[in-house]
């Protein structure tokens, strides 16, 4: 009893968008930034006891040209800030950020002049990670997450102005509700 047999006359209909995103989420190819604790935890979840390959995302990109996530894993420094901005303009559209971390999403305990306060003065971020370090489930809570997002980006400036006007947001659901065995 296969796919082909429950489809009428082998036809599958979908929309160009859902196709689109689809393709788009099941091959996000992070560009690593790691910066400090969190980047241990960031490589943790990359290993076989968590398996990001289960998400098209086993190969950590070493160039930005051919990455489309940026996971900011750890603190921020000044001088590091054009440095990070530099690989985020470098990265090809659509362009997806993680901060990984307290200290990436709002500068943690170093409240100081050497830290940025928040990766988002840099970059525009699409998911905040907590943690002191965030454990490698819940980066993958996170992209798990991010997935959902994705799914849900409308094509086209229209799309996404009709969209916004409409007040429409992705609802963010844990992980542990949204895949729970019923």
């Amino acid at each position: 009893m296969g796919l082909e047999e429950k489809l009428p006359n082998g036809v599958l209909l979908a929309s160009v968008e859902k196709l689109v995103n689809w393709t788009r989420k099941s091959s996000l190819w992070p560009a690593t930034f790691g910066l400090a604790c969190c980047a241990i935890e960031m490589m943790t979840s990359g290993g076989p006891r968590y398996d990001l390959a289960r998400f098209g995302m086993e190969v950590f990109r070493a160039s930005p040209r051919q990455a489309d996530l940026m996971i900011v894993a750890g603190r921020v420094s000044n001088k590091m800030a054009p440095v990070l901005r530099q690989i985020y303009d470098q990265m090809p559209e659509p362009r997806w950020v993680i901060a990984m971390g307290v200290c990436a999403s709002s500068g943690g305990m170093f409240n100081n002049y050497a830290i940025v306060q928040g990766v988002d003065h840099v970059v525009p971020v699409d998911m905040y990670l907590p943690g002191c370090p965030p454990r490698p489930e819940m980066l993958i809570d996170a992209i798990l997450k991010l997935h959902a997002k994705i799914m849900d980006e409308p094509l086209g400036d229209t799309r996404k102005a009709l969209q916004l006007e409409s007040g429409y947001r992705t609802p963010m659901i844990p992980s542990s509700e949204r895949f729970a065995k019923k």
